[in-house]
């Protein structure tokens, strides 16, 4: 009965607090896998994965995500820095 009550006191990790962001520019290299939101895809939040080819945002921090363009072309903002 003891372990039931301390179960429900026990902190559970919010993993997203773990996940990197891309609202912040010393985040992003080149070559790094991250997810953009494009221009088209704003109201949406429908995310692109791509590989960084050149990071456009010249400001350390930006609250909407850094702009970059990925190997293929397209432009967007930075949502999720990925680890694969």
């Amino acid at each position: 009965m003891q372990l039931n009550l301390y179960q429900n006191l026990l902190v559970k990790p919010n993993f997203k607090e773990f996940r990197v962001d891309g609202r912040t520019r010393s985040n992003i290299k080149t070559g790094s896998m991250v997810k953009i939101v494009l221009k088209q895809d704003q109201r949406s939040g429908r995310l692109t994965k791509g590989e960084v080819k050149d990071i456009l945002t010249n400001s350390p921090k930006h609250p909407h995500g850094i702009k970059v363009r990925l190997m293929d072309g397209q432009v967007g903002r930075v949502k999720e820095i990925c680890d694969c």
